[in-house]
Formats: C-alpha cells, structure tokens, sequence
C-alpha cells in the first residue's frame, strides 16, 4: 500500500490515517465558531445600545429584562458547602451508618435531596476504595499462604 498526504494528513491509499494521526489535525488552535464570530461582531457595534435597553426594561418592571441582567451579575450557585456530623469511617460497614445521618439531614430538611446524593456518591467511592484496600490485602495474604 501506498501513502498520499491529503489536507488532513497522511493517509494510506484505503483512506485511512496513518497511526499517531486519528482523525486529522482537527480545528486549528486558537480558532473560533462562525456564529460566535458573528455575535461578537453584532455587540462590538451594538452591544451597549442593547445593553441600555435591557437595564431600562428591567428598571420599567420587565422581569425578563430583569432576568437576563440578574442572571449575568449573580449567577446561580452551583453548590454550597454542606456541614454534617458523620460517624468515622474506617471500614465499608460503617458506611452504612454515614448514609443513614446522611439520609436523617435530608430528611430533617438541613441539606437538600440533591446534597444528600452528592454526599452519598462521595461515600460509595470511598466505600469502593476501602473495600478495594480490603481486597488487595487479603489476596496479598493468600498467596503468603500459598508459597508456604
């Protein structure tokens, strides 16, 4: 089989790219979208035009006015930081009891559903890892065993 250069790179004669080359050099660095292009260009001549509109909408009681200036100033926050007392956590059974205070503050109203499945998901990677560790010495401590 032959090579030939194409303008995305080199490829073999059945169209495929040669290894290290996947799927051509992509979108140049640096480069941007055509539509973002252009929208930059519409706000460079009348952004502040639009901009005075909408402050004067928002100011005159227009809520969607107001949303779109509240929404750039004080975006919504993403999370927060939850404080909950949780038992210590030292082997994959005493998970069990840090999902149940887990479950108790959702359920007491102190933290929000979606925290308590954030704090949950944290506690079920640090169960894996404990029982991982768990694993990999029992396994270690089997073939002791074994070469004895």
């Amino acid at each position: 089989m032959s090579d030939e250069t194409t303008k995305n790179g080199p490829q073999t004669v059945l169209g495929r790219f040669q290894p290290g080359n996947p799927g051509g050099p992509g979108r140049p660095t640096g480069s941007r979208n055509k539509a973002t292009v252009m929208l930059d260009q519409l706000a460079e001549g009348e952004g502040a035009e639009v901009l005075r509109s909408v402050l004067t909408g928002a100011k005159g009681g227009d809520m969607a006015a107001a949303r779109i200036i509240l929404d750039r100033v004080w975006p919504a926050r993403k999370s927060r930081p939850v404080s909950l007392v949780l038992p210590e956590i030292r082997t994959a059974a005493d998970v069990v009891a840090a999902l149940g205070a887990v479950a108790d503050a959702v359920g007491a109203g102190e933290i929000a559903p979606d925290e308590g499945a954030a704090v949950a998901s944290i506690l079920e990677t640090k169960r894996k890892a404990i029982e991982t560790v768990e694993l990999e010495t029992r396994v270690a401590n089997l073939e002791k065993e074994q070469k004895r």
